[in-house]
């Protein structure tokens, strides 16, 4: 988790294209305290995954629906990479508004458990609490939606069961918090381990494509191929 101040108003929007042809879009929203970013995953079927909806205000819960509406978008996962508080403020609303169930790995359950109590912690009005999943992602499973698949990748480290999710068709990585660019996400949390997590980075990340789009937790995009030249904390 990383806080600051002052959301900025979104989305951008990334369009993967192969041959001239546009094959995947991935809109993302930058919310609440913490700056988290949260990701809309589409194609031409309009049909779309939610990943770490963390829509906190009524104004962010409002900005992610009117886009999804604007492009005629029909919302079908909602998926959190891990569960961390800043990831899962607009659980219940995406849930509720569009009737999906929330799938996590089964290892995240007991951190979206405390939720409400690192909110105590943090000081933070958690504004609803987020519902229990309804199905578990493993390792190697699919995502699929519409014409896209995205590939289950385990990365724990930041989190005790992270997941990413990469589509080796359009050449992106849906990350979390496992890679940042020119940084990694931290490892100080419950159930955070440094070894794991750079373990988790260099045995499901940097053999990917390095073209590869990486689309963070937090902060803006990178590559594959310029975290694996420059970011100091893989070069060991």
């Amino acid at each position: 988790m990383h806080c600051k101040s002052g959301a900025s108003r979104n989305p951008i929007l990334d369009v993967q294209t192969f041959n001239g042809i546009t094959m995947a879009l991935v809109a993302k929203f930058t919310f609440n305290p913490f700056q988290e970013n949260t990701y809309v995953v589409y194609d031409d079927t309009k049909e779309c995954a939610i990943f770490d909806p963390g829509c906190y205000t009524t104004v962010e819960q409002e900005e992610l629906s009117n886009f999804l509406e604007a492009e005629g978008l029909k919302p079908v996962r909602l998926i959190n990479t891990h569960c961390h508080i800043d990831h899962v403020f607009g659980n219940k609303y995406i849930a509720g508004r569009y009737q999906l169930g929330l799938e996590i790995h089964e290892g995240a359950l007991p951190v979206l458990k405390a939720v409400p109590q690192i909110a105590h912690l943090y000081v933070i009005a958690l504004p609803d609490e987020s519902p229990m999943p309804s199905g578990f992602l493993k390792e190697h499973q699919t995502v699929e939606f519409g014409n896209t698949t995205l590939k289950v990748l385990y990365t724990p480290g930041h989190s005790p069961a992270s997941i990413s999710f990469y589509c080796a068709e359009d050449n992106f990585l849906i990350a979390g918090d496992v890679l940042f660019k020119g940084s990694i996400g931290r490892t100080d949390l419950p159930g955070g381990n440094f070894d794991t997590l750079i373990e988790s980075i260099k045995s499901r990340f940097l053999s990917l494509d390095g073209q590869t789009i990486v689309y963070p937790g937090h902060g803006p995009a990178t590559t594959i191929a310029v975290e694996k030249a420059s970011n100091p904390l893989l070069q060991a």
